[in-house]
């Protein structure tokens, strides 16, 4: 417990599934969680679930793929804060198709939010970091971004350039007591996969040695790790948590 204590992380898209995971974990241990999406009904919900008398938790809303709205928000963080320790570039979508089906609105979309808006926050949020001379930026890589996947052109090219962004963040600030990495999910369960065919996912399992999908907390408690000051010397990471699948 405590192992974030006075912290403060922003989360995106956190009103739901693994980010609302993380949002919870983090303020379990001690930090004052700010959760950005676009999804006001269900950001709201989070927040007043989470809101006890021993944490502080805020729901703003913020589409990350408009630098003008995330420069704002960042802005009214640290008025109310005056730091920010932790970011967390969750937010992400899927417009699953084939090469030959997927039409650009479907390739832009997914680009705008899983790859400009990780750009975006980052862009926005690391200058009140290198100011403080500290700071942890954690980035939504996924297995698929590392080793392809059918139908998902437009997904795995923003979790292969997120994981490279990780890469050159870590060198770029690493000199300014910023470590900068990326968690790469294999197949968790979360409303994402549902969208995901039956035999599609009867073989996935059958390729992964721990015969399980994956959790959210599973993840929540990956972030955690390399939030906490118990990774201060890791940096350029791109940690899989996915039971093994890609052994």
């Amino acid at each position: 417990m405590n192992r974030l204590k006075n912290k403060v992380a922003i989360i995106t898209g956190a009103a739901k599934g693994i980010g609302k995971a993380t949002a919870g974990k983090f303020l379990e241990e001690g930090a004052k969680v700010v959760i950005w999406d676009v999804d006001v009904t269900a950001g709201k919900a989070t927040t007043q679930a989470f809101q006890g008398e021993d944490k502080e938790c805020l729901f703003m809303k913020v589409n990350t793929s408009d630098f003008g709205e995330v420069t704002q928000a960042a802005e009214k963080v640290m008025e109310q804060y005056g730091q920010i320790d932790i970011l967390i570039n969750n937010a992400g979508i899927t417009r699953d198709a084939s090469l030959k089906k997927m039409t650009p609105e479907q390739w832009q979309q997914v680009i705008d939010v899983n790859l400009t808006g990780v750009f975006n926050c980052t862009k926005a949020i690391s200058p009140y970091m290198v100011e403080q001379a500290s700071g942890r930026i954690l980035n939504a890589a996924s297995v698929v971004g590392l080793y392809g996947n059918f139908g998902q052109t437009n997904y795995v090219a923003t979790k292969a350039g997120v994981i490279g962004m990780t890469k050159t963040w870590a060198r770029e600030l690493g000199r300014k007591g910023i470590t900068v990495n990326a968690v790469a999910p294999g197949f968790i369960q979360t409303e994402m996969i549902g969208t995901v065919p039956e035999k599609v996912m009867d073989m996935m399992l059958s390729r992964t040695p721990m015969a399980r999908m994956g959790t959210v907390e599973d993840i929540a408690n990956a972030y955690l790790f390399l939030a906490s000051d118990e990774a201060s010397f890791i940096t350029g990471v791109t940690l899989s948590v996915d039971g093994g699948l890609v052994i």
